[in-house]
């Protein structure tokens, strides 16, 4: 079963990191600036080493272009 997740992405941090907020939603810190989809990339591939999921289960559903994403993970 799918789980989704809002997620604010903080790009060129210096430390990559996941917060959990208390409404469920998780903001992420990564490396990654936020051009050319590098960000987008790198999220990706952060938030599958965090639920221990393959790149290919998690996607991004809303907020290609934004810092407020809609993240799916099966």
């Amino acid at each position: 079963m799918a789980r989704k997740y809002w997620v604010t992405v903080k790009p060129l941090a210096k430390k990559e990191s996941i917060e959990q907020r208390s409404d469920g939603s998780l903001v992420v810190l990564i490396h990654a600036p936020a051009r050319e989809g590098a960000a987008n990339v790198r999220l990706v591939e952060v938030l599958a080493r965090h639920f221990h999921k393959a790149k290919a289960h998690v996607r991004i559903l809303h907020g290609h272009r934004s810092r407020k994403k809609l993240i799916e993970v099966d």
